[in-house]
């Protein structure tokens, strides 16, 4: 474990973004309709994917096949959502909030964990992303529509953000609370902005458009006859 940074706390971190995940999993399976079970399922395996993902790439058992905690944590998003849907779908942006939340709680423990793991700054940069990326993925997927990821929003990019300056600040020898705390706001705020201001990146057909703005003119043909044309 990193010096100075207190085993506890990383475990209420992995915990907080398991539940976070499995409001928005069972949020948006009541949305779509799922019956008891299927919100269940969704909140447990949008909770969990993150960290099963970053346990997987780290070579070690994952926390939720040997916690009992973590799919407590999971089953309780998903009661909370089946007994008051009501007061919790009238919360302001509850499944992108919620998202976000998730989002920046692993991106953190997944940098930290890479680098707990010996892994390079720029692979435990990768891995804090695919940590935190990994629950929104699964939502989407279950729920058979385009991950967020690729579509909209800034998502990956605030990861990669949030991964990025617990990685920086380990490297700079500050290997205490304050900047994995600090990695996990800027993620979150960065992910908010995001959603209120509209904020996305250039799609790859926008990019082209500006690249190329009209078709190159085509070659006139020559007429018959024309030795040019032959």
């Amino acid at each position: 474990m990193l010096e100075g940074f207190d085993p506890d706390l990383l475990l209420a971190l992995n915990l907080a973004g398991v539940f976070a995940f499995g409001l928005s999993g069972a949020l948006a399976g009541a949305r779509a309709g799922l019956d008891l079970l299927g919100v269940l399922v969704l909140a447990g395996v949008v909770g969990l994917a993150g960290g099963i993902i970053r346990d997987v790439l780290t070579g070690i058992r994952p926390d939720a096949l040997r916690d009992w905690r973590f799919l407590a944590a999971a089953g309780a998003a998903a009661a909370i959502v089946i007994l008051a849907h009501p007061t919790v779908e009238r919360l302001r942006r509850p499944i992108d909030v919620m998202d976000a939340a998730g989002l920046s709680l692993f991106c953190v423990t997944g940098a930290v964990a890479g680098r707990t793991h010996g892994f390079g700054a720029a692979e435990a940069v990768v891995l804090g992303a695919i940590s935190g990326v990994g629950g929104g993925i699964m939502r989407d997927v279950l729920l058979g529509r385009v991950p967020v990821v690729l579509r909209r929003g800034l998502y990956a990019v605030p990861a990669l953000i949030g991964a990025a300056i617990v990685v920086v600040a380990f490297e700079a020898g500050e290997h205490g609370v304050l900047f994995p705390v600090l990695a996990a706001i800027a993620c979150f705020a960065l992910r908010i902005a995001g959603l209120l201001y509209g904020i996305d990146l250039p799609s790859a057909a926008s990019v082209a458009a500006r690249v190329s703005p009209g078709e190159m003119p085509r070659a006139r043909e020559a007429p018959p006859g024309d030795a040019s044309a032959r």
